[in-house]
């Protein structure tokens, strides 16, 4: 049995401030959707947001953020400022395609972020193999 995961459009919002044009706000979508609607991909959701500076003199005034929930994982990607829209978006592009690689990679493996000691975790040794020490192989 075989089930089909692919999604049309992820459950990502798109904000602006109200500066960004329309055009501005469909090119941001389709290159968000370009990185979250590929197959493999675990549920996304969250929103993604592209502001100006209100301040008239900034030389690079577009910022744009990113606050995604990738499966169980919590993805956030800045990009603090560019000249343009567009090249603010095309930056966050590139950064939320490595960070969504990142999230695909340990959704699939089912890798957990290991719990610290201090929380109740086990600790683990740091042998050159990387499994945990063996309790009965310690001198007494």
């Amino acid at each position: 049995m075989t089930t089909d995961h692919t999604r049309t459009t992820p459950a990502v919002e798109l904000r602006s401030d109200g500066t960004a044009d329309q055009e501005t706000l469909a090119y941001a979508r389709t290159k968000i959707d370009a990185v979250l609607s590929r197959p493999g991909l675990p549920a996304v959701s969250g929103e993604v947001r592209i502001l100006r500076a209100v301040a008239h003199h900034a030389g690079h005034p577009w910022s744009a953020t990113a606050d995604l929930h990738i499966g169980g994982r919590q993805v956030v990607v800045t990009v603090p400022g560019e000249a343009t829209a567009t090249e603010a978006v095309d930056r966050l592009q590139d950064r939320l395609r490595r960070q969504t690689d990142r999230a695909a990679e340990a959704w699939s493996d089912g890798r957990r972020a290991a719990t610290p000691p201090w929380r109740g975790g086990r600790p683990q040794s740091h042998g050159t193999d990387g499994d945990t020490a063996d309790e009965g192989s310690r001198p007494a």
